[in-house]
């Protein structure tokens, strides 16, 4: 039996029409990478692909990196956004790239 929930609880629970789908990412840099390299590469990655896209990314890291991508606004990522993401780490020569299937951020 489905479950009525009203808006405002549906909200606050992320749930329904309120889910937010992201991915994982995670990325090496060579080693002997400097630390001027590495934050020249983060500051292309969101001026380039996240801040465009109206992604959002919250990571960490030194030479191995992982985050997680999901909207800036609530609203569910795409495959499109899992692929633009690939390419660009691609691109920049990176290693060990993973980019996770979608799942939602507030539940799995």
């Amino acid at each position: 039996m489905a479950v009525q929930r009203s808006r405002r609880l549906r909200k606050k629970l992320h749930i329904d029409e309120f889910q937010e789908l992201g991915f994982s990412v995670a990325w090496r840099f060579a080693e002997g990478t400097t630390e001027e390299q590495i934050d020249a590469i983060l500051d292309q990655f969101i001026t380039e692909v996240i801040d465009p896209n109206g992604l959002a990314y919250d990571g960490s890291g030194y030479l191995v990196w992982e985050g997680l991508v999901c909207l800036q606004e609530t609203g569910k990522c795409t495959d499109e956004h899992r692929e633009l993401v690939r390419k660009w780490l691609e691109q920049k020569n990176l290693t060990d790239i993973q980019v996770t299937e979608l799942f939602d951020v507030w539940w799995d």
